[in-house]
């Protein structure tokens, strides 16, 4: 008993978050949202993104992630340039978008990530639903190469986005396809 104890803290004590690298040509930040009772459709280039996973202990994963603004595009021009615009994200003053997790909580498969989401110099708290899988066609004890999930909503006025309310609902629904390399 003694000897799986001390194990187990030989093993936790050595185990750490690894560095990941975000391969942004893979990688789809994709967003929804209601346009005069049509779904819209959109996506958010990456900048940057700073990920630490501990694949043994999610917990004590951490990332941070910067989103590009101004290379956003909503379905079609006109929403696109009205999303920019400073009744919306206002890219000529706010071009980056920053999430940095706080909190993660869960399995691998079946993760809460808790963190803050700065849009506009808002700064508000956010939870995305997250899945880490293998990605199609690797080894199954290769863990160099993984895909993650993340999906969750968002409401836009809490970030002071309000501008054309009556045309455009609040919530915006994100999907997030990452893949990542050790």
């Amino acid at each position: 008993m003694i000897r799986l104890a001390l194990a187990l803290i030989a093993t936790q004590a050595l185990a750490a978050p690894e560095a990941y690298r975000l391969d942004t040509a893979r990688s789809v930040v994709a967003f929804t949202y209601d346009l005069a009772g049509n779904a819209g459709r959109g996506t958010m280039p990456v900048a940057s993104a700073d990920m630490a996973l501990d694949l043994a202990n999610p917990p004590q994963s951490r990332v941070t992630v910067t989103l590009d603004a101004s290379g956003a595009r909503a379905g079609f021009f006109l929403a696109t340039q009205a999303m920019k615009e400073s009744q919306g994200l206002d890219t000529a003053r706010h071009p980056l978008i920053t999430f940095r997790s706080t909190r993660i909580t869960g399995t691998l498969s079946e993760a809460r990530v808790e963190g803050l989401l700065t849009v506009r110099d808002t700064t508000r708290p956010v939870m995305l639903q997250a899945g880490l899988y293998r990605q199609r066609g690797t080894d199954p004890a290769d863990l160099t190469r993984l895909t993650v999930l993340l999906t969750g909503q968002i409401d836009r006025h809490a970030f002071g986005v309000t501008g054309f309310s009556d045309l455009v609902g609040p919530t915006i629904s994100l999907r997030i396809v990452a893949r990542i390399e050790r």
